[in-house]
């Protein structure tokens, strides 16, 4: 019996040829990286050159267009993210909004400025994700007792409007932040539903016709922030330390004639501003705290040659320069007690 020798063939390959490949394999994977990295090179340099183009284009402009700018871009950088889409209405001289306004209740921002609307539609109650109402210099005389739906409300702003009261509903807005008020004529209390406001850090009821701080004020145990400035206050609460988180208070341009020791007590107060020329008691510690800025303005008018336009634009700038100027303390920390002497458009520092 004979054996079969068995064949096996075995492929036979040229290692040239399998070099040759992988060469060209790694050559267009180098030319991709090389590509990739100049593409990356390329764009960074150009984002340092749109840098630059847009730091030289602010030098350029004046102070209200950087303030526009500024606003764009910050409400632009959320638009892209879809987070707060809102409706701008400004100069409308009749007295309704747009009608198709009522259908757009996916909006987070409402802008409405300097028209003649007196009253907000009741259908505002709709729009639940509304974030941010900003409100001011127009005609409004009352506010719909609707916007206590608006729960997820943090920033409202009614100033320089015609508002003889406020709705008690508006305490039932549990996550409101910031609410200003400022010059509402008629203004002279608040209800007490207000002191609901658990969340709320800032209120500004400045020029108003306030003769005391309203007792859902000193509810507000998250307050940080109070001005109550250019109103009729004779005296504060003794319980004014109530207020247990406040760090700002501006009192000036009122008519007090002391201010009570449990002032002392508020220990997170930084910033307190006054009026000094009725001001005849100050507790001593206000003026010896190294960690509160005690500004005492003295409001004697001041003879200026000026018109009429430049002193309504005076007035109405008094508010924001006082702002800046406060600001600018912060950074000062030399100076603890500080006297103004004069009008607030016209300071002289001793």
């Amino acid at each position: 019996m004979t054996v079969d020798k068995i064949r096996i063939d075995i492929p036979a390959y040229d290692l040239s040829v399998i070099h040759s490949l992988w060469e060209n394999r790694v050559k267009k994977y180098k030319q991709r990286q090389k590509k990739e990295q100049e593409r990356i090179k390329k764009s960074a340099l150009n984002k340092i050159n749109q840098q630059w183009q847009y730091r030289i284009t602010c030098r350029k402009l004046k102070i209200n267009e950087v303030s526009a700018l500024q606003c764009y871009l910050e409400r632009s950088a959320f638009a892209e993210m879809g987070i707060f889409p809102a409706v701008h209405t400004s100069m409308l001289t009749n007295q309704k909004l747009p009608e198709d306004l009522q259908y757009m209740t996916y909006l987070r921002e409402w802008h409405i400025h300097k028209t003649q609307i007196q009253k907000l539609p009741e259908y505002i109650e709709q729009f639940v994700d509304l974030c941010v109402l900003d409100i001011p210099k127009n005609k409004f005389t009352q506010l719909p007792v609707e916007i206590g739906k608006l729960v997820n409300l943090k920033e409202l702003n009614l100033s320089y409007n015609k508002l003889s009261k406020i709705p008690p509903e508006l305490g039932e807005c549990e996550n409101l932040e910031k609410l200003e008020l400022t010059a509402n004529s008629d203004l002279s209390e608040l209800p007490f539903e207000l002191s609901n406001l658990k969340k709320l850090k800032h209120l500004d009821l400045a020029e108003n016709k306030f003769a005391s701080i309203p007792v859902s004020v000193l509810r507000m145990s998250s307050l940080q922030w109070l001005d109550v400035s250019k109103n009729n206050l004779r005296d504060l609460p003794d319980d004014i330390d109530q207020l247990e988180a406040l760090q700002t208070f501006f009192l000036h341009k009122n008519k007090l004639k002391y201010l009570p020791m449990s002032t002392l007590n508020i220990l997170t107060l930084k910033m307190l501003v006054v009026s000094g020329d009725e001001l005849t008691c100050i507790p001593s510690g206000l003026t010896t705290n190294t960690n509160l800025k005690f500004i005492k303005l003295f409001d004697n008018p001041v003879n200026l040659e000026v018109s009429e336009d430049e002193k309504d634009k005076a007035v109405e700038s008094d508010k924001e320069f006082m702002q800046t100027y406060i600001e600018t303390l912060k950074d000062r920390g030399e100076l603890q007690l500080i006297y103004v002497i004069g009008a607030l458009r016209l300071l002289v520092f001793i």
